[in-house]
């Protein structure tokens, strides 16, 4: 696992609790715990293993990449480049790259920085927070001292990754983690990034995901910024490909719904659990950078290249620097702010 954040202590977890032989590359401040203490992981419906210290290997070297037969690009997009040069320098080239990355380019970075190689595209639909569990003794009292790094699947939704040789797919998937494999996966990728548009709207809002989505200002809001990239990607020729069981352009028309129904439609589509936040508001929230670049940046970019306007996503961008720059957390905005 490239890249040791939430995504890559979750799924690299479940794959070291299924007996696969698995190396976590990151930074101290997130491997120590897990070298110490060992790793928990929890999700929305209940799942909960723990895996005891020695139950995957931790470095911060990349030179064991060099032992990888598959090396999963779990960083942010800011450093995609730096990774490549990594994997150009320490891993075998007979290695499959599986990017599991937010954003569109991310993948085709990869495989221009490394020529010759099996690098391919996924897309991981499910949130993941960062949780310190406390460690318990024999009889489940809480211990005094470190505690065990914790990491929670906070929404639904199966990995799809870039069909190709090998049955990657198959060989991947796990009771508590399917991964399918698709000839569309530019599409797919489209798709995620229509839904991942909310991870901007999410930040900036300060609330849970579930808190914004039972709020219709913030859903109409979201609602028009998905029909403005909607139309970008029309301009374009682009057809994304849902990653629910609706198609992508009825989305916007579900979240215009008055409460009641929307409930009842969302409750079919996706489960979210109630703490759930996005990605980028975990950023704020631990005064990172954020991805929008990777997110609006694609819309607004598209819009340039097709002539059409986004005056939502601009917004949208200029309050995430301005509370990037501010360095203060999550900015508790309403949505109001938000419409020109």
């Amino acid at each position: 696992m490239a890249g040791a954040g939430a995504i890559g202590c979750f799924c690299g977890g479940l794959w070291a609790a299924a007996g696969f032989p698995v190396t976590l590359l990151g930074r101290a401040r997130v491997l120590a715990p897990i070298v110490q203490n060992g790793l928990r992981l929890t999700d929305f419906s209940g799942m909960d293993k723990v895996l005891p210290r020695g139950s995957l290997s931790c470095s911060e070297d990349p030179s064991v990449l060099a032992g990888a037969d598959l090396v999963v690009v779990a960083v942010k997009s800011s450093a995609t480049a730096e990774m490549a040069n990594l994997i150009a320098h320490h891993a075998s080239p007979a290695a499959l790259i599986l990017s599991f990355q937010n954003g569109l380019g991310n993948a085709a970075l990869l495989q221009d920085m490394l020529p010759g190689r099996d690098v391919r595209a996924a897309m991981v639909p499910f949130n993941v927070v960062s949780r310190q569990e406390p460690e318990l003794d024999s009889e489940g009292v809480v211990k005094g001292g470190p505690v065990i790094a914790g990491f929670h699947r906070a929404s639904s939704g199966g990995i799809v990754m870039a069909s190709g040789p090998g049955y990657w797919g198959r060989r991947l998937t796990l009771p508590h983690m399917v991964i399918s494999e698709s000839e569309d996966i530019a599409g797919v990728q489209w798709g995620k990034l229509l839904i991942n548009l909310n991870n901007a709207l999410n930040a900036l809002s300060g609330l849970t995901l579930v808190e914004q989505l039972q709020d219709r200002r913030w859903r109409r809001l979201m609602a028009d910024q998905m029909a403005e990239a909607l139309q970008v990607m029309r301009a374009a020729g682009l057809r994304p490909v849902s990653t629910t069981p609706l198609p992508a352009w009825t989305t916007p028309y579900i979240l215009r719904l008055p409460n009641w129904a929307f409930t009842r439609v969302a409750a079919q589509m996706l489960t979210i659990d109630p703490l759930a936040r996005s990605s980028m508001a975990q950023d704020l929230m631990l005064r990172r950078a954020t991805e929008v670049d990777a997110l609006q940046g694609e819309i607004q970019r598209l819009g340039h290249a097709t002539g059409t306007a986004t005056p939502i996503t601009d917004l949208v961008i200029r309050a995430i620097r301005v509370t990037e720059k501010k360095q203060a957390g999550l900015p508790m905005m309403e949505p109001s702010l938000l419409v020109r």
